[in-house]
Protein backbone atom coordinates (compact mmCIF):
# COMPACT_ATOMS: atom_id res chain seq x y z
CA UNK A 1 0.00 0.00 0.00
CA UNK A 2 2.72 2.84 0.82
CA UNK A 3 4.89 1.53 -2.30
CA UNK A 4 1.72 2.40 -4.31
CA UNK A 5 0.71 5.69 -2.72
CA UNK A 6 4.32 6.34 -3.20
CA UNK A 7 4.35 5.37 -6.88
CA UNK A 8 1.03 7.36 -7.10
CA UNK A 9 2.33 10.85 -5.28
CA UNK A 10 5.55 10.36 -7.56
CA UNK A 11 3.10 10.19 -10.94
CA UNK A 12 0.84 13.09 -10.11
CA UNK A 13 4.11 15.55 -8.86
CA UNK A 14 5.30 14.17 -12.84
CA UNK A 15 1.69 14.97 -14.38
CA UNK A 16 1.70 18.62 -12.44
CA UNK A 17 5.28 19.45 -13.12
CA UNK A 18 4.37 18.62 -17.28
CA UNK A 19 0.67 19.76 -17.25
CA UNK A 20 -0.75 22.67 -16.95
CA UNK A 21 -0.85 23.15 -12.97
CA UNK A 22 2.77 22.98 -13.36
CA UNK A 23 2.83 25.86 -16.07
CA UNK A 24 0.64 27.55 -14.53
CA UNK A 25 2.79 27.91 -11.56
CA UNK A 26 6.11 28.35 -13.52
CA UNK A 27 4.49 31.34 -15.19
CA UNK A 28 3.31 33.30 -12.19
CA UNK A 29 6.93 32.84 -11.20
CA UNK A 30 8.33 34.55 -14.01
CA UNK A 31 6.01 37.21 -14.08
CA UNK A 32 6.35 37.81 -9.78
CA UNK A 33 10.05 37.83 -10.61
CA UNK A 34 9.59 40.28 -13.72
CA UNK A 35 8.54 42.85 -11.20
CA UNK A 36 10.91 42.00 -7.91
CA UNK A 37 13.55 42.03 -10.74
CA UNK A 38 13.01 45.95 -12.19
CA UNK A 39 12.43 47.13 -8.87
CA UNK A 40 15.48 45.59 -6.80
CA UNK A 41 17.84 46.62 -9.65
CA UNK A 42 16.18 49.74 -9.86
CA UNK A 43 16.48 50.87 -6.09
CA UNK A 44 19.70 48.64 -5.12
CA UNK A 45 21.81 48.66 -8.06
CA UNK A 46 20.68 51.64 -10.88
CA UNK A 47 20.11 54.33 -8.42
CA UNK A 48 23.57 54.73 -7.15
CA UNK A 49 24.94 56.30 -10.46
CA UNK A 50 22.26 59.06 -9.90
CA UNK A 51 23.37 59.69 -6.69
CA UNK A 52 26.76 59.45 -7.26
CA UNK A 53 27.05 63.12 -7.42
CA UNK A 54 24.79 64.29 -4.48
CA UNK A 55 26.65 61.94 -2.16
CA UNK A 56 30.25 63.46 -2.87
CA UNK A 57 28.90 66.50 -2.59
CA UNK A 58 27.11 65.67 1.13
CA UNK A 59 29.74 63.66 2.55
CA UNK A 60 33.02 66.52 1.33
CA UNK A 61 34.30 63.11 -0.62
CA UNK A 62 35.71 62.30 -4.00
CA UNK A 63 34.12 60.96 -6.74
CA UNK A 64 36.23 57.62 -6.54
CA UNK A 65 35.43 57.10 -3.08
CA UNK A 66 32.11 57.32 -2.69
CA UNK A 67 32.36 55.05 -5.69
CA UNK A 68 34.55 52.56 -3.87
CA UNK A 69 31.81 51.75 -1.43
CA UNK A 70 29.87 50.47 -4.81
CA UNK A 71 32.99 48.45 -5.27
CA UNK A 72 32.54 46.72 -1.49
CA UNK A 73 28.88 46.30 -2.17
CA UNK A 74 29.46 43.98 -5.21
CA UNK A 75 32.41 42.30 -3.62
CA UNK A 76 30.43 41.40 -0.58
CA UNK A 77 28.10 39.99 -3.16
CA UNK A 78 30.41 37.60 -4.56
CA UNK A 79 31.98 36.91 -0.95
CA UNK A 80 29.00 34.82 -0.40
CA UNK A 81 27.68 33.78 -4.26
CA UNK A 82 29.05 30.25 -3.93
CA UNK A 83 26.70 29.02 -0.40
CA UNK A 84 23.82 31.45 -1.83
CA UNK A 85 23.78 28.90 -4.88
CA UNK A 86 24.22 25.95 -2.85
CA UNK A 87 21.55 26.98 -0.47
CA UNK A 88 19.24 27.60 -3.60
CA UNK A 89 19.80 24.26 -5.17
CA UNK A 90 18.87 22.43 -1.57
CA UNK A 91 15.72 24.55 -0.81
CA UNK A 92 14.86 27.33 -3.83
CA UNK A 93 14.31 30.72 -3.66
CA UNK A 94 11.56 31.42 -1.78
CA UNK A 95 12.90 32.21 1.88
CA UNK A 96 16.42 33.81 0.51
CA UNK A 97 14.68 36.09 -1.64
CA UNK A 98 12.39 37.35 0.82
CA UNK A 99 15.17 37.68 3.53
CA UNK A 100 16.88 39.75 0.55
CA UNK A 101 14.49 42.17 -0.51
CA UNK A 102 13.54 42.67 3.01
CA UNK A 103 17.17 43.18 3.73
CA UNK A 104 17.60 45.37 0.98
CA UNK A 105 14.11 47.98 1.68
CA UNK A 106 15.86 48.02 5.41
CA UNK A 107 19.70 49.48 4.41
CA UNK A 108 17.79 52.13 1.99
CA UNK A 109 16.31 53.69 4.89
CA UNK A 110 19.51 53.55 6.67
CA UNK A 111 21.08 54.94 3.36
CA UNK A 112 19.48 57.79 3.65
CA UNK A 113 20.67 58.40 7.05
CA UNK A 114 24.82 58.55 6.46
CA UNK A 115 26.53 61.40 6.81
CA UNK A 116 30.47 59.69 6.72
CA UNK A 117 32.04 58.21 4.62
CA UNK A 118 32.28 54.76 6.69
CA UNK A 119 28.88 54.36 6.94
CA UNK A 120 28.11 54.68 3.19
CA UNK A 121 30.75 51.89 2.77
CA UNK A 122 28.72 49.69 5.63
CA UNK A 123 25.48 50.52 4.27
CA UNK A 124 27.02 49.03 0.79
CA UNK A 125 27.92 46.00 1.89
CA UNK A 126 24.77 45.23 3.41
CA UNK A 127 23.03 45.94 0.26
CA UNK A 128 25.48 43.50 -1.75
CA UNK A 129 24.59 40.87 0.56
CA UNK A 130 20.78 41.50 0.08
CA UNK A 131 21.19 41.66 -3.55
CA UNK A 132 22.92 38.17 -3.92
CA UNK A 133 19.91 36.66 -2.31
CA UNK A 134 17.67 38.49 -4.28
CA UNK A 135 18.60 39.81 -7.58
CA UNK A 136 19.11 37.94 -10.98
CA UNK A 137 21.15 35.16 -10.03
CA UNK A 138 18.63 34.24 -7.49
CA UNK A 139 15.81 34.83 -9.73
CA UNK A 140 17.43 32.52 -12.60
CA UNK A 141 18.53 29.75 -10.34
CA UNK A 142 14.59 29.33 -9.33
CA UNK A 143 13.44 29.99 -13.50
CA UNK A 144 15.84 27.28 -14.20
CA UNK A 145 14.85 24.69 -12.14
CA UNK A 146 10.91 25.41 -13.06
CA UNK A 147 11.50 25.26 -16.71
CA UNK A 148 12.66 22.54 -19.26
CA UNK A 149 14.99 22.94 -21.38
CA UNK A 150 12.43 23.61 -24.32
CA UNK A 151 10.66 26.44 -22.31
CA UNK A 152 13.79 27.73 -20.26
CA UNK A 153 15.14 30.07 -23.19
CA UNK A 154 11.74 31.80 -23.31
CA UNK A 155 11.04 32.12 -19.37
CA UNK A 156 14.87 33.93 -19.37
CA UNK A 157 13.66 36.31 -21.70
CA UNK A 158 10.69 37.44 -20.58
CA UNK A 159 12.03 37.96 -17.40
CA UNK A 160 15.03 39.94 -18.39
CA UNK A 161 12.80 41.81 -21.28
CA UNK A 162 10.82 43.34 -18.25
CA UNK A 163 13.88 44.20 -15.69
CA UNK A 164 15.64 45.49 -18.80
CA UNK A 165 13.48 48.57 -18.13
CA UNK A 166 14.86 49.16 -14.69
CA UNK A 167 17.27 51.79 -15.20
CA UNK A 168 15.04 53.54 -18.20
CA UNK A 169 12.38 53.28 -15.00
CA UNK A 170 14.12 54.14 -12.09
CA UNK A 171 17.56 56.38 -13.18
CA UNK A 172 15.06 59.54 -14.43
CA UNK A 173 12.91 58.68 -11.52
CA UNK A 174 16.12 58.86 -8.72
CA UNK A 175 17.02 62.01 -10.76
CA UNK A 176 13.63 63.63 -10.76
CA UNK A 177 12.74 62.68 -7.36
CA UNK A 178 16.45 64.18 -5.99
CA UNK A 179 15.62 67.66 -7.67
CA UNK A 180 12.34 67.44 -6.02
CA UNK A 181 13.14 66.44 -2.53
CA UNK A 182 16.78 65.79 -2.18
CA UNK A 183 18.82 62.76 -2.56
CA UNK A 184 17.90 61.40 1.50
CA UNK A 185 14.06 61.83 0.76
CA UNK A 186 14.51 60.01 -2.35
CA UNK A 187 15.94 56.76 -0.76
CA UNK A 188 13.24 56.60 1.85
CA UNK A 189 10.70 56.74 -1.23
CA UNK A 190 12.75 53.99 -2.98
CA UNK A 191 12.68 51.97 0.13
CA UNK A 192 8.90 52.06 0.22
CA UNK A 193 8.84 51.34 -3.26
CA UNK A 194 10.97 48.48 -2.72
CA UNK A 195 9.31 46.57 0.27
CA UNK A 196 5.61 47.09 -1.03
CA UNK A 197 6.75 45.72 -4.04
CA UNK A 198 9.45 42.57 -3.85
CA UNK A 199 8.69 41.51 -0.54
CA UNK A 200 4.85 40.19 -0.71
CA UNK A 201 5.77 38.55 -4.37
CA UNK A 202 8.87 36.42 -2.87
CA UNK A 203 6.97 35.10 0.14
CA UNK A 204 3.61 34.50 -1.62
CA UNK A 205 4.98 33.10 -5.14
CA UNK A 206 8.04 31.69 -5.51
CA UNK A 207 7.82 27.78 -4.24
CA UNK A 208 10.39 25.10 -5.07
CA UNK A 209 10.10 23.69 -8.13
CA UNK A 210 9.03 20.08 -8.04
CA UNK A 211 11.29 16.99 -8.82
CA UNK A 212 10.42 14.57 -11.96
CA UNK A 213 11.13 11.02 -10.53
CA UNK A 214 13.28 8.57 -12.66
CA UNK A 215 13.33 4.94 -13.42
CA UNK A 216 16.38 3.42 -11.94
CA UNK A 217 17.75 3.27 -15.44
CA UNK A 218 17.44 6.94 -15.65
CA UNK A 219 19.05 7.52 -12.77
CA UNK A 220 22.06 5.43 -13.58
CA UNK A 221 22.40 7.50 -16.85
CA UNK A 222 21.08 10.44 -15.67
CA UNK A 223 23.73 11.24 -12.54
CA UNK A 224 24.56 15.04 -11.56
CA UNK A 225 27.84 16.78 -13.31
CA UNK A 226 30.61 16.34 -11.01
CA UNK A 227 32.14 19.86 -10.29
CA UNK A 228 35.23 18.20 -11.27
CA UNK A 229 34.42 18.12 -14.70
CA UNK A 230 33.11 21.75 -14.71
CA UNK A 231 36.32 23.07 -13.29
CA UNK A 232 38.34 20.91 -15.94
CA UNK A 233 36.63 21.72 -18.76
CA UNK A 234 38.12 24.77 -21.19
CA UNK A 235 34.80 25.83 -21.96
CA UNK A 236 33.86 27.04 -18.41
CA UNK A 237 37.12 29.07 -17.85
CA UNK A 238 36.55 30.91 -21.50
CA UNK A 239 33.26 31.46 -20.60
CA UNK A 240 34.38 33.03 -17.11
CA UNK A 241 37.31 35.44 -19.24
CA UNK A 242 34.29 36.58 -21.28
CA UNK A 243 31.72 37.20 -18.88
CA UNK A 244 33.52 38.84 -16.70
CA UNK A 245 35.16 41.26 -19.16
CA UNK A 246 31.71 41.99 -19.90
CA UNK A 247 30.96 42.21 -17.03
CA UNK A 248 33.68 45.08 -16.07
CA UNK A 249 32.74 46.99 -19.41
CA UNK A 250 29.01 47.36 -18.60
CA UNK A 251 29.83 47.70 -14.98
CA UNK A 252 32.62 50.74 -15.83
CA UNK A 253 30.04 52.10 -17.96
CA UNK A 254 26.56 51.53 -16.22
CA UNK A 255 28.59 53.80 -13.54
CA UNK A 256 30.48 56.47 -14.67
CA UNK A 257 28.36 57.63 -18.20
CA UNK A 258 26.50 60.12 -16.41
CA UNK A 259 29.46 61.56 -14.67
CA UNK A 260 30.94 61.72 -17.95
CA UNK A 261 28.22 63.05 -20.09
CA UNK A 262 28.33 66.14 -17.42
CA UNK A 263 31.92 66.52 -17.72
CA UNK A 264 31.28 66.70 -21.57
CA UNK A 265 29.39 69.68 -20.73
CA UNK A 266 25.78 67.72 -21.05
CA UNK A 267 23.13 68.96 -18.54
CA UNK A 268 22.62 66.47 -15.55
CA UNK A 269 18.97 65.52 -16.61
CA UNK A 270 20.18 64.50 -19.96
CA UNK A 271 22.78 62.79 -18.85
CA UNK A 272 20.19 60.49 -16.61
CA UNK A 273 17.67 60.77 -19.37
CA UNK A 274 20.13 59.28 -21.77
CA UNK A 275 22.14 56.66 -19.69
CA UNK A 276 18.27 55.50 -19.00
CA UNK A 277 18.10 54.31 -22.46
CA UNK A 278 19.88 51.34 -21.55
CA UNK A 279 17.25 49.87 -20.18
CA UNK A 280 15.25 49.76 -23.59
CA UNK A 281 18.02 48.83 -25.51
CA UNK A 282 18.99 45.98 -23.05
CA UNK A 283 15.28 44.28 -24.10
CA UNK A 284 16.01 45.16 -27.45
CA UNK A 285 19.51 43.60 -27.89
CA UNK A 286 17.92 40.58 -25.88
CA UNK A 287 15.15 40.46 -28.28
CA UNK A 288 17.18 40.57 -31.01
CA UNK A 289 20.05 38.27 -29.77
CA UNK A 290 17.30 35.14 -28.86
CA UNK A 291 15.68 35.29 -32.25
CA UNK A 292 19.28 35.31 -33.82
CA UNK A 293 20.16 32.00 -31.74
CA UNK A 294 17.59 30.07 -34.06
CA UNK A 295 19.45 30.52 -36.75
CA UNK A 296 23.28 30.99 -35.39
CA UNK A 297 25.26 29.70 -32.49
CA UNK A 298 24.75 31.72 -29.27
CA UNK A 299 28.40 32.67 -28.34
CA UNK A 300 28.73 33.80 -32.15
CA UNK A 301 25.60 35.82 -31.90
CA UNK A 302 26.44 37.20 -28.05
CA UNK A 303 30.35 37.77 -29.87
CA UNK A 304 29.24 39.84 -32.39
CA UNK A 305 27.40 41.84 -29.85
CA UNK A 306 29.93 42.41 -27.78
CA UNK A 307 31.93 43.83 -30.43
CA UNK A 308 29.38 46.15 -31.24
CA UNK A 309 29.25 47.40 -27.45
CA UNK A 310 33.78 47.97 -27.82
CA UNK A 311 32.81 50.11 -31.09
CA UNK A 312 30.10 52.28 -29.15
CA UNK A 313 32.34 53.04 -26.82
CA UNK A 314 35.11 54.11 -28.57
CA UNK A 315 32.90 56.44 -30.40
CA UNK A 316 31.44 57.69 -27.01
CA UNK A 317 35.58 58.48 -26.38
CA UNK A 318 36.08 60.52 -29.34
CA UNK A 319 32.48 62.05 -29.71
CA UNK A 320 30.92 62.31 -26.36
CA UNK A 321 30.77 65.83 -26.14
CA UNK A 322 28.22 65.94 -29.11
CA UNK A 323 24.80 65.12 -28.20
CA UNK A 324 23.41 63.64 -30.93
CA UNK A 325 26.49 61.88 -31.56
CA UNK A 326 26.47 60.63 -27.87
CA UNK A 327 23.07 59.00 -28.47
CA UNK A 328 24.17 56.95 -30.94
CA UNK A 329 27.31 55.71 -29.48
CA UNK A 330 24.92 54.86 -26.18
CA UNK A 331 22.46 52.80 -28.79
CA UNK A 332 25.55 50.81 -30.02
CA UNK A 333 26.70 49.72 -26.93
CA UNK A 334 23.24 50.03 -25.00
CA UNK A 335 21.84 46.73 -27.34
CA UNK A 336 24.40 44.69 -25.37
CA UNK A 337 24.13 45.63 -22.11
CA UNK A 338 21.93 42.80 -21.12
CA UNK A 339 22.87 40.29 -23.72
CA UNK A 340 25.26 38.83 -21.03
CA UNK A 341 23.01 38.27 -18.31
CA UNK A 342 20.49 36.02 -20.52
CA UNK A 343 23.28 34.63 -22.31
CA UNK A 344 25.37 33.54 -19.07
CA UNK A 345 22.49 31.19 -17.79
CA UNK A 346 21.43 29.85 -21.15
CA UNK A 347 24.82 28.67 -21.97
CA UNK A 348 25.67 27.32 -18.71
CA UNK A 349 22.76 25.07 -18.45
CA UNK A 350 22.78 24.59 -21.43
CA UNK A 351 26.51 22.73 -21.35
CA UNK A 352 25.85 21.75 -17.74
CA UNK A 353 23.91 20.25 -15.36
CA UNK A 354 20.97 22.02 -14.37
CA UNK A 355 20.32 20.02 -10.94
CA UNK A 356 23.50 22.21 -10.19
CA UNK A 357 22.87 24.87 -11.97
CA UNK A 358 22.91 27.56 -8.83
CA UNK A 359 25.74 25.87 -7.40
CA UNK A 360 28.09 26.12 -10.93
CA UNK A 361 26.47 29.77 -11.42
CA UNK A 362 27.80 30.93 -8.21
CA UNK A 363 31.18 30.09 -8.86
CA UNK A 364 31.44 31.69 -12.40
CA UNK A 365 29.59 34.77 -9.89
CA UNK A 366 32.94 35.02 -8.10
CA UNK A 367 34.93 36.65 -10.93
CA UNK A 368 32.16 38.50 -12.65
CA UNK A 369 31.25 39.97 -9.68
CA UNK A 370 34.46 41.18 -8.35
CA UNK A 371 35.08 42.32 -11.97
CA UNK A 372 31.60 44.51 -11.63
CA UNK A 373 32.79 45.53 -8.46
CA UNK A 374 36.22 46.55 -9.28
CA UNK A 375 36.06 47.79 -13.24
CA UNK A 376 34.10 50.78 -11.44
CA UNK A 377 36.59 52.05 -9.01
CA UNK A 378 39.56 51.33 -11.71
CA UNK A 379 37.50 53.44 -14.25
CA UNK A 380 37.08 56.04 -12.05
CA UNK A 381 41.08 55.86 -11.17
CA UNK A 382 41.71 55.96 -14.31
CA UNK A 383 39.83 59.04 -15.23
CA UNK A 384 41.46 60.57 -12.23
CA UNK A 385 44.90 59.70 -13.66
CA UNK A 386 44.33 60.84 -17.31
CA UNK A 387 42.10 64.14 -16.57
CA UNK A 388 39.31 62.99 -18.49
CA UNK A 389 36.71 60.37 -20.02
CA UNK A 390 38.55 59.27 -22.93
CA UNK A 391 40.95 56.66 -22.13
CA UNK A 392 38.27 55.63 -19.24
CA UNK A 393 36.09 54.16 -22.96
CA UNK A 394 39.04 53.00 -25.15
CA UNK A 395 39.94 50.97 -22.51
CA UNK A 396 36.04 49.95 -22.52
CA UNK A 397 36.54 49.04 -26.27
CA UNK A 398 39.60 46.61 -25.67
CA UNK A 399 37.80 44.68 -22.80
CA UNK A 400 34.32 44.25 -24.77
CA UNK A 401 37.17 42.54 -27.84
CA UNK A 402 38.62 40.50 -25.08
CA UNK A 403 35.33 39.35 -24.33
CA UNK A 404 34.00 38.52 -27.80
CA UNK A 405 37.25 36.42 -28.31
CA UNK A 406 36.38 34.46 -25.35
CA UNK A 407 33.11 33.39 -26.56
CA UNK A 408 34.74 32.19 -29.91
CA UNK A 409 37.25 29.94 -28.39
CA UNK A 410 34.92 27.87 -26.63
CA UNK A 411 34.74 24.24 -28.10
CA UNK A 412 31.19 22.99 -29.28
CA UNK A 413 31.35 19.95 -27.83
CA UNK A 414 30.06 19.59 -23.86
CA UNK A 415 32.23 17.82 -21.56
CA UNK A 416 31.78 14.04 -21.61
CA UNK A 417 30.35 14.26 -25.16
Amino acid sequence: MAAAADVTSSSTVAADRNGGGHRSRAGAIVAALAVTQTVGYGTLYYAFAVLLVPLATELDASTTAVTGSFTANVLASAAVAIPVGRLLDRHGGRALMTAGSVGGAVLLIVWSQVDSLWQLYAVQIGIGLASAACLYEAAFAVIIAWHSARRRSSALLALTVVAGFASTIFMPLTGWLIEQHGWRSTLLILAAIQAVLTVPLHAMVVRPAPSVPRTPPEAEDDQPVRLKAVLTDRGFWLLGVSFTAHTAAVAAVGVLLVAALIAWGHSAAFAATTAGLFGVLSVAGRLVSTGLQRRFRTTRVVATIFILQGTGAAALAWFGRDATAAIIAIIGFGLGFGVGSIAKPFLLAERYDTRRYATIAGILVVPTTVAKAVAPLAAAALHTATGGYTSVFLTTTAVCVIAAAALLGIPATRPGH
